[in-house]
């Protein structure tokens, strides 16, 4: 017969069993909440049409007009991987569709796995933990705009997805971190990358990184960028316009940019210069 000692110590190692298995998942907060705006293809296509051929200096001096001096100018060491100086087709003006990756939680070494298939399985089973989720959202018009939060030898970029970014209708790309494959980027020139240093980082995504979120604030080389932030970039590098106000500061920069290609189709003819897009 067993003791009521002993069915007391099975209930409490019962309890302890229980509690042991009791998990908690903390409850993430986002402190700094996205922006409301028109996001309508009415007032996408107005921004476009306002900001249309503006260059970033044009931009970044309308910025300076409305108190914005150098709060949306991103490090200057943030650059086109390539620059088509006769057509432009590096320039874009778009908006933004944050993106933020982090360090990888697992690490492989060598003798990780007794064979290949080893390897290929966990290949596959990391990649899995590093989509382009963001795409569900993408629209045509918009700019990935990617933190790799420090994670620098990782290919995120690559001449393969990056044409599945520009069939959904993305017009270019901006990270703190870099691109590979980047012959072939720069060769068929169909999606504008600028990166850090114009560089290339080689490695794949499994092992060294994971997908974060998107579509909530990130920061990119020195610049807080907003979901549906307006997007500008061309030789000089890359400026965010905040999207609220993106209509104020697309005036003033169209006006400055008139007047200097005004200017500086009077100093073509006068010096001989053959008139060409970029002038009046």
């Amino acid at each position: 017969m067993v003791s009521r000692y002993t069915c007391i110590c099975l209930a409490l190692a019962l309890l302890a069993a229980a509690s042991a298995q009791q998990l908690t998942t903390p409850q993430g907060v986002h402190v700094l909440k996205n922006k409301s705006f028109d996001d309508s293809d009415r007032a996408r296509k107005e921004i476009l049409d306002l900001y249309k051929d503006l260059r970033v200096t044009d931009v970044v001096d309308g910025m300076d007009l409305v108190g914005l001096q150098d709060i949306g100018l991103m490090d200057n060491d943030i650059r086109p991987l390539w620059r088509d100086v006769d057509n432009f087709t590096h320039r874009f003006v778009g908006f933004a569709i944050t993106v933020r990756h982090v360090s990888t939680d697992v690490r492989v070494g060598q003798n990780s796995f007794p064979d290949l298939a080893g390897f290929q399985k966990f290949k596959s089973e990391q990649y899995k933990r590093a989509p382009d989720a963001w795409m569900a959202a993408a629209r045509p018009g918009d700019v990935a705009v990617i933190d790799a939060s420090g994670v620098f030898e990782t290919g995120f970029i690559g001449s393969n997805n990056s044409l599945g970014w520009a069939e959904k209708g993305v017009i270019g790309v901006v990270t703190n971190a870099g691109a590979r494959d980047t012959d072939e980027i720069i060769k068929v020139k169909r999606i504008p990358v600028y990166c850090k240093d114009a560089y290339s980082t080689r490695g794949v995504r499994p092992g060294r990184l994971i997908a974060e979120s998107y579509n909530f604030p990130v920061s990119v080389a020195g610049v807080a960028v907003y979901p549906g932030d307006v997007i500008v970039a061309d030789g000089d590098g890359v400026v965010v316009v905040p999207r609220e106000r993106a209509l104020e500061v697309g005036r003033l920069a169209r006006e400055i940019n008139e007047g200097d290609e005004k200017s500086r189709g009077q100093r073509f003819r006068r010096l001989g210069i053959p008139p060409d897009r970029t002038v009046k």
